[in-house]
């Protein structure tokens, strides 16, 4: 069964989404072409028309929030100053996005799920690192070449950077009570910024008790 003209991608696109709220719902595990298609609004036949099977709109799904990503990094990073501006331009976005859009970061997951068991999305993640670390790569030259940033191996640096954003992403996923996005944002740019060689500190969290000022004891008026 074809689409009508013009509808193709339009139709596709809306598959993609029912399948990133599926997944967000269900988990991969829990997710079937009949689902999908009731989620979408389609038949079955439409379904298959444009993915044979699930893994497919796995992969689909994940490009999409990958590529969702990507761009809102770089819008981010355009309104920037600085390379240190664009450093924390690139760290806010992705910390803001697995603690606001929880269901990104769980088609990430799902993904690296089965591609530990599955030759061609393990080839796919492959090659979606590598272009993620070309772009960090890119995206940090501009502070390399001006000084603000050292490191002997920059193609180590960028691997460092999305490590770091990956791992704690997944934290703040996981348990959204672990710490406000901006303190999280904050200590992501000062381990990066100490690695880059252009560090600065972050002061500790003081405790509730310990921000209160000390009782005044004795003495006269």
């Amino acid at each position: 069964m074809s689409p009508k003209r013009g509808m193709a991608p339009i139709r596709r696109a809306e598959i993609v989404t029912a399948t990133i709220r599926c997944l967000a719902r269900d988990g991969y595990a829990g997710l079937t072409m009949k689902r999908v298609a009731a989620e979408a609004g389609v038949s079955a036949g439409i379904l298959h028309y444009y993915f044979p099977d699930k893994r497919a709109i796995l992969a689909a799904a994940a490009a999409r929030v990958t590529g969702d990503l990507d761009r809102r990094v770089a819008a981010a990073a355009r309104g920037a100053r600085g390379a240190r501006g664009r450093l924390r331009a690139l760290i806010r976005t992705c910390l803001e996005v697995a603690t606001r859009e929880r269901a990104v970061w769980t088609v990430f997951i799902e993904f690296w799920g089965e591609a530990l068991h599955d030759r061609d999305l393990a080839e796919l993640n492959a090659r979606s690192y590598a272009r993620a670390r070309r772009l960090l790569a890119a995206g940090l030259a501009p502070g390399f070449a001006d000084g603000t940033f050292r490191s002997p191996d920059r193609r180590e640096a960028s691997a460092v950077v999305l490590a770091l954003l990956d791992g704690l992403s997944l934290q703040l996923t996981f348990d959204r009570g672990l710490m406000p996005v901006g303190r999280a944002a904050r200590l992501a740019e000062a381990a990066l910024l100490a690695y880059l060689g252009g560090g600065r500190r972050v002061a500790p969290r003081r405790s509730a008790r310990a921000s209160r000022p000390p009782a005044e004891t004795g003495g006269s008026r």
